[in-house]
């Protein structure tokens, strides 16, 4: 085999493991600490074998698939020592806050002196660099095994449609983790775990900064109550991991299942928009959040909400704010920054606002794009006392863009699609893989682009809500989770054909198969079951709302 690598091309004769056939152009790598590899941009691991012609680069936690690795070692670890430790214990990945994953041993109380032996107990794992070996079994095999063992690791394999069930060895214990793992526990240089709530963290370092674990920093408590509301629903619906939903599914629930799902999306809005009333002086609501959260449904629903209320919602534009062109700031590349809280023309917007309020009556300028210019077409708004505006962007949490306005006259609302669904016990499923999926399918569905390209401006998207929305997020006076248990269900139908349509000649094929590999686990809701004025209809369609 001819492979090109580092820059170098290298001849192979026999099939052998990525890590032996290149183990000089690994040690002489310019990418240090090295987890894993794509190869022919499928990621896989180092013990891989190489058995055609084709290019392989080395990765690392830098890179967002070795974070996902470094990840699933670090919880590997964890598991195996506490499973060491403390037998019985029932471990539950609940959810990732920052550069740690909170959860929680389901029959045990955990206290410090645990944590204490378990936090030593992972230390000697790690620095004895035991092989983490994958066993592939037939599914025949699967279920003799599983006859034998009586355990949950890995078991929602034999409920799909896969020939091959695989399971990570390391000694004589044993899981399923989703994906690609390290090839030994000695890769997992920094981890930690520390008490937390009546769980506890698996502490990881970030991607920018691999070389040291997060000094303790402050969490995001109103996010954390987000997600223990929807978790607490969805554990007493019985329906927190995809096996149980599609239990549900297959004993034909599905109406059932969708009527609750959206039952508490209602109940939420209206609790919301019953806050907004009793503070009696907002005269504005700001919404913010990342990308695919659903934004444009929640605004249109809160003012439904609203209006059962006797409040009558007005809907104004940031948009139509940008500065002149030529004054819009540019990024290191020299490309115009129109992301930034600079790119709004925040003196002319707060003006308009506090004159608003002050039931003067403004005239509204309309942005035009292809100039790069505000216009004024004569659309005149007037504020009525009965009347309250909505106004939803990026940038609505943060207070500079509404500097001149009272906080008392300020309701500002974050929402996000903050998944609280398991593939199983072990396996958590990334609120940002979700948003992503219902990106991708809105962006087939209203405008044009394939799954490709949402796939290469992903990282982009991600970058502006790293720093534009993510760090005010603790601002807002409540917080909406926009997540529905089944939607992964729904838009699978959508968006496994999209993914397919990606081949490895492409750097996001990694990507795509990732996704592909995680949507096969879910059983297929039909579109036709979901009411047209529910949240996901933003994205597939058929919505009765103007999104």
């Amino acid at each position: 085999m001819i492979i090109k690598c580092e820059n170098e091309l290298i001849e192979i004769e026999e099939p052998k493991p990525i890590r032996e056939a290149l183990k000089t152009q690994m040690e002489k790598s310019n990418v240090k600490e090295i987890i894993a590899a794509r190869f022919n941009n499928e990621v896989v691991s180092l013990d891989h074998k190489i058995d055609k012609d084709g290019k392989i680069e080395f990765i690392n936690i830098e890179n967002k698939d070795g974070r996902y690795i470094y990840i699933r070692g670090a919880l590997y670890i964890t598991s195996k020592a506490i499973s060491e430790l403390y037998p019985r214990a029932l471990l539950t990945v609940n959810y990732q806050l920052s550069n740690a994953m909170y959860c929680q041993i389901d029959n045990m109380s955990i206290t410090e002196d645990m944590i204490v032996k378990i936090r030593a107990r992972m230390k000697e794992i790690i620095e004895k660099d035991i092989p983490i070996r994958k066993v592939v079994m037939s599914k025949e095999e699967a279920e003799e095994f599983y006859k034998r063992e009586e355990s949950l690791k890995g078991r929602l394999q034999t409920d799909v449609n896969k020939e091959k069930i695989s399971l990570y060895y390391c000694e004589d214990y044993y899981n399923y983790f989703y994906g690609i793992m390290p090839v030994s526990t000695g890769a997992i240089k920094l981890l930690d775990i520390e008490k937390f709530r009546n769980g506890y963290l698996v502490k990881y370092p970030s991607s920018e900064n691999p070389k040291e674990l997060q000094k303790e920093g402050q969490k995001s408590l109103k996010q954390i109550s987000a997600m223990d509301e929807y978790e607490e629903i969805y554990s007493l619906m019985k329906m927190n991991t995809v096996y149980k939903l599609n239990k549900k599914l297959r004993e034909g629930k599905v109406k059932e299942l969708i009527l609750i799902s959206e039952a508490i999306h209602e109940k939420k809005i209206a609790e919301i928009a019953q806050k907004i009333r009793d503070r009696q002086n907002v005269r504005m609501v700001l919404i913010a959040g990342p990308s695919s959260s659903g934004k444009t449904t929640f605004a249109n629903k809160l003012g439904m909400a609203l209006r059962v209320q006797g409040i009558k919602p007005v809907t104004l534009s940031t948009d139509n704010y940008f500065v002149e062109r030529e004054n819009n700031p540019k990024d290191s590349e020299g490309n115009y920054d129109f992301e930034c809280i600079e790119a709004i023309d925040t003196e002319l917007f707060n003006k308009q606002l506090v004159d608003l309020l002050n039931g003067k009556e403004v005239d509204l300028p309309t942005f035009d794009f292809i100039v790069g210019s505000k216009k004024y077409l004569g659309n005149k708004m007037r504020l009525e006392k009965d009347e309250i505006l909505i106004i939803e962007g990026i940038h609505c949490l943060n207070d500079k863009l509404t500097s001149l306005i009272p906080k008392e006259n300020k309701f500002k609302i974050y929402i996000s699609d903050l998944t609280v669904l398991n593939i199983d016990y072990y396996n958590r499923i990334s609120t940002t893989d979700t948003r992503l999926i219902r990106r991708m399918v809105r962006d087939y569905n209203f405008r044009g682009y394939s799954a490709l390209h949402t796939l290469k401006m992903w990282k982009s998207v991600n970058r502006g809500e790293q720093k534009y929305i993510f760090p005010f997020q603790e601002e807002a006076d409540c917080m909406f989770n926009s997540s529905i248990v089944y939607e992964l269900s729904a838009l699978k139908k959508y968006a496994l054909p999209l993914l397919e349509e990606i081949t490895n000649d492409n750097p996001e094929y990694s990507e795509a198969r990732r996704l592909i590999s995680m949507l096969q686990y879910f059983d297929t809701v039909e579109p036709d079951w979901i009411p047209n004025n529910s949240l996901l209809r933003e994205f597939i369609g058929g919505s009765i709302y103007d999104v």
